[in-house]
């Protein structure tokens, strides 16, 4: 592996068959030397153990991402290698439980703005400060229903992903004169990956089966489009989308 080996950095990965797990095999079938952030090295390991196997190189970094600190020692830690960072892709959000509005806590409200929003904020603002030097890079967020309108029962979430993708599209205003290309994409519709399968208490899974063959979004074809995003060219970038599965009611 040489030391000027292009590379990545995939914040928020949970298993291989979730959001974030798919985008960091996916880069790294591209030859990049895969960063996968996250909370659980289990659940890393899984995801290295993934990539190794197929020939490509990854590094797990555990990092909780409460303040300015763990953001600084983690981009501190992926400079140190020595490799260009070519992409980041903030995938990290707070628990999506469903909760009535009425009995939602401030401090419910500030956990999810916290690593929903403010931690988004805090990664977008390193990802540009350590791009701007090399004059190139991409910077992906992943958004959700939930950026564009509430749903009863998510008022938390809502708030905090509506903020994230007002930052989204004004740093990408900032940015895009200095060659840096910064995309929001909006996940309109159940994934079919293991945060679903897992959520309250086999529910989720059920909501995934219910809606049939390709009713619901695959992990994997969402990798497909952060990388296209990824490899567009000067004069045609898109800084938003949305990925809807195939039966997903407009």
């Amino acid at each position: 592996m040489q030391p000027s080996r292009q590379s990545a950095l995939v914040i928020g990965v949970g298993s291989r068959s979730g959001i974030g797990g798919a985008v960091a095999y996916r880069f790294s079938t591209e030859g990049l030397h895969v960063y996968v952030v996250g909370r659980s090295l289990e659940k890393l390991a899984e995801v290295i153990h993934a990539i190794q196997a197929n020939g490509g190189s990854a590094t797990a970094i555990v990092n909780e991402l409460k303040d300015m600190n763990d953001v600084a020692a983690l981009f501190t830690q992926v400079k140190a290698a020595g490799k260009p960072l070519a992409a980041v892709v903030y995938n990290a959000a707070f628990k999506n439980l469903p909760q009535k509005f009425m009995k939602t806590t401030p401090e419910y409200v500030e956990a999810n703005w916290r690593l929903t929003c403010l931690a988004g904020i805090m990664v977008g603002q390193a990802a540009v400060r350590y791009m701007l030097p090399q004059g190139y890079g991409t910077v992906i967020f992943t958004g959700a229903t939930a950026s564009l309108r509430g749903k009863p029962l998510f008022a938390a979430f809502a708030s905090a992903k509506a903020a994230l993708r007002s930052f989204t599209l004004e740093l990408a205003s900032e940015s895009t004169p200095q060659g840096i290309h910064v995309a929001h994409v909006v996940i309109d519709g159940i994934v079919a990956g293991n945060r679903a399968n897992s959520t309250a208490y086999g529910l989720g899974r059920l909501a995934v089966l219910s809606r049939g063959d390709q009713g619901a979004l695959l992990p994997d074809e969402i990798a497909t489009t952060y990388w296209q995003l990824h490899t567009q060219q000067f004069g045609a970038w898109t800084h938003e989308l949305e990925l809807r599965p195939f039966k997903e009611r407009f």
